[in-house]
C-alpha cells in the first residue's frame, strides 16, 4: 500500500505516493528525475547519495522517504541559482576540489552543512565533517581547500 507524502524539493512543492520500503534516493531519482545524488554503496557509508534534510547531511539510500514526509530537501540540483554557481560550488570548480565528479554532489552538500553551521572551521574540523564522505580521484586535500576557499567566498 502506498503511502501519501509531501516533500519540498530544492524549494518545490511535491505531493508523492509512494512505497514504504522506497528510499529518498530512489524517489528523488526515479520519481523527481534529480540525479545528482548518486547510488553507490547503498550502505551510508560512502556519501555519494547525500542530501540535505532540513539543512543536515543525510545519506539518502538509507532514508525511507516516508520518512521524509513534511521536511525541507536540498539537493545539488538545488545550489545554483538562476544560473548562477554557488559560492561552494565555483570554490570546488576554481580549486580544482573535482575530478571524477561522482563524489562531488556529496561533497558538495556536505561542505554547505557544515559551513551553515560554522562559517569558518579549521583544516581539521573540515576534514572531520567530510568524512563521511569517500573520493577515490583527489587525495581529499584539494576538496579541504576548496571549502576553506568557499569559506572566503561566503564571508565576503
Amino acid at each position: 500500500m502506498k503511502h501519501r507524502i509531501n516533500l519540498t524539493i530544492n524549494g518545490d512543492p511535491y505531493e508523492l505516493l509512494v512505497e514504504p520500503r522506497k528510499t529518498l534516493l530512489r524517489v528523488l531519482r526515479d520519481t523527481i528525475g534529480l540525479t545528482g545524488a548518486k547510488e553507490s554503496c547503498s550502505t551510508g557509508d560512502c556519501g555519494a547519495c547525500t542530501v540535505l534534510l532540513d539543512g543536515k547531511p543525510v545519506t539518502s539510500c538509507l532514508v525511507l522517504a516516508v520518512s521524509a514526509n513534511g521536511k525541507a530537501i536540498t539537493t545539488v540540483e538545488g545550489l545554483a541559482s538562476e544560473g548562477e554557481l554557488h559560492p561552494i560550488q565555483r570554490a570546488f570548480v576554481e580549486k580544482g576540489g573535482i575530478q571524477c565528479g561522482y563524489c562531488t554532489p556529496g561533497m558538495l552538500l556536505t561542505a554547505k552543512a557544515l559551513l551553515d553551521e560554522n562559517p569558518n572551521p579549521t583544516e581539521e574540523q573540515i576534514r572531520r565533517y567530510l568524512a563521511g564522505n569517500i573520493c577515490r580521484c583527489t587525495g581529499y586535500n584539494k576538496i579541504v581547500q576548496a571549502v576553506t576557499y568557499a569559506a572566503q567566498l561566503l564571508a565576503q
